[in-house]
């Protein structure tokens, strides 16, 4: 499916690099954890407009000269992470560390 078509139902605000949530399984994080336990794991996503500011002129002239390669565009990252607890099936308590997002920026 394309892109235009992806967001064709969509308001601007909900294409924005945002804070997003979703409820899953423990087992179903592909972290190797038995645990039928629903967590509500963010993630960040959305598109990051390519802003023209002095560096990205500077980076383009050294692009034309062929003096430094291509940096990647921005993405939608998570910026800040949190831990999250849950019970496994043998109800032995875990932790996992910076599992969740918690805030989300434009990254280049």
């Amino acid at each position: 499916m394309s892109r235009a078509k992806r967001h064709a139902g969509e308001r601007p605000e909900e294409r924005e690099c945002r804070l997003r949530s979703l409820m899953l399984r423990v087992k179903d994080l592909g972290l190797g954890y038995d645990s039928e336990e629903t967590i509500a794991f963010k993630y960040c996503s959305g598109s990051c407009p390519k802003v023209r500011g002095n560096h990205d002129l500077t980076l383009s002239a050294l692009l034309q000269k062929s003096e430094i390669l291509a940096p990647g565009d921005p993405c939608c990252r998570p910026t800040q992470y949190e831990d999250v607890a849950f019970l496994d099936d043998s109800h032995q308590w875990h932790e996992v560390e910076k599992l969740s997002a918690s805030a989300c920026s434009c990254v280049g």
